[in-house]
């Protein structure tokens, strides 16, 4: 697919059911059943092409995978040394975290991806995991794709990272299960707890005191992993944020995660103005439920607290910013700039191309309300800014190039868009 011109929406009232499932949970849970004694169960895994790329990697490492087209069964008798590349594709969370999984397992391996992860920096967890005693090399000094692994054993270590990452966070607390003493790893703010609460969850001594994390190393395998995976909120987002820019619209977005670090997002379209209630119907590893958006006139708001928790949903939030009366400023958020693309540019080009007052800052920019005009933007190969500007379209009509990349995350996407408004691809 090269491009897709959306067709400027009428007012709409729409359930949705089949959100792509959680992208993030999906990847912990097939590299986590590795360390399981016994068969881990996931359901409702998603079948993008960065997490088939994770399950392919622990195939590739060993692990007896059964899939039945809704279950995926995986045991593991531990990891194994592979003779294949393990190719992350487009994947940020999959190379980081298998980082931190690897690093202590027994043998020689070789972390890949596509050429935009091989342009993502690496130090960000290869510099710690080396002080740990990782043998670990890649490009610029480890800080590029190829990474090259080879098995060691790890010290303890008490890290205070300098930035919020539930990536890098993820990949030392796997390293740290298999380090020779009590770890700890303290945060500037919490960052995304997914790996903890599932790891507690199979049996891991793991104990979260405010921004600090202790994990005490197995000494013994974990209980298998029995999951079934949310609704991905961050694909989710996307069409919250298209009902809260289309006047006399609601969407209900049904099994979704609840976990509070993951709905910051909403949170915030909430302060712009938008009625959005929520409704828990399950709690195990997560609190799951269902997010109910509704039109309403929205207002710039100051973006700055808790970043790492919206990281990903800026890009759409952005698109709300623009239809909102007022201006809207996102802070303390340059993490941006080493994501799939530099978001920051890609959506400060994009707002601009179709008519909206921007400014550029070095950790984030000021979008000032306007009106939406139908423009040509090019993603870049991010699927976060296809999604977004695609959603830009409900509002205006758009073309968006570049969008394989769609597909690493939400393959339904379009199927769902055509829910509310008329699409034509080429």
């Amino acid at each position: 697919m090269s491009s897709v011109v959306v067709q400027k929406a009428q007012k709409f009232s729409i359930k949705l059911d089949s959100i792509a499932s959680d992208k993030s949970i999906s990847h912990r849970s097939v590299m986590f059943a590795m360390l399981a004694d016994g068969t881990s169960e996931i359901t409702n895994f998603l079948r993008a092409e960065d997490t088939l790329n994770s399950l392919e990697i622990v195939k590739n490492l060993g692990a007896k995978v059964k899939d039945d087209g809704t279950t995926i069964y995986i045991s593991s008798d531990g990891i194994k040394e592979s003779s294949e590349i393990l190719d992350c594709g487009n994947s940020g969370t999959g190379i980081r975290l298998f980082c931190g999984l690897l690093s202590s397992a027994k043998g020689h391996f070789i972390l890949t991806g596509d050429e935009y992860l091989r342009r993502r920096p690496m130090k960000r967890v290869t510099s710690p995991l080396r002080d740990i005693g990782a043998v670990l090399d890649g490009r610029d000094d480890s800080n590029l794709a190829p990474l090259s692994i080879r098995g060691s054993s790890l010290k303890a270590f008490s890290y205070d990272s300098t930035i919020a990452s539930a990536q890098v966070k993820s990949c030392m607390i796997l390293a740290a299960l298999r380090a020779d003493g009590v770890c700890t790893y303290t945060e500037p703010e919490l960052s995304r707890d997914h790996t903890e609460r599932m790891l507690k969850g199979m049996g891991a001594d793991i104990i979260v005191d405010g921004l600090k994390t202790t994990v005490t190393p197995m000494n013994q395998l974990l209980s298998p992993l029995v999951i079934r995976v949310p609704s991905d909120p961050s694909s989710s987002f996307f069409f919250g944020v298209a009902a809260a820019i289309t006047p006399d619209s609601d969407v209900l977005l049904e099994g979704v995660t609840l976990n509070p670090t993951r709905i910051e997002a909403f949170k915030a379209l909430e302060r712009m103005g938008a009625d959005i209630s929520y409704v828990i119907t399950d709690n195990k590893y997560e609190p799951i439920g269902n997010i109910h958006v509704k039109y309403a006139p929205l207002h710039g708001i100051v973006v700055e607290d808790n970043i790492s928790w919206l990281i990903d949903e800026l890009p759409a939030l952005s698109i709300a910013f623009a239809c909102a009366k007022g201006e809207s400023i996102v802070k303390n958020a340059e993490e941006l700039r080493v994501k799939e693309s530099d978001r920051i540019s890609t959506v400060v080009e994009g707002l601009r191309a179709s008519g909206i007052e921007v400014h550029e800052y070095k950790d984030g920019y000021k979008v000032v309300g306007g009106e939406l005009k139908s423009a040509k933007v090019d993603s870049d190969g991010d699927h976060r800014i296809a999604m977004s500007f695609i959603i830009a379209g409900l509002r205006c009509g758009m073309e968006v190039t570049d969008l394989d990349c769609i597909n690493t995350s939400f393959p339904n996407f379009f199927e769902l868009v055509q829910k509310i408004s008329k699409i034509e691809i080429s």
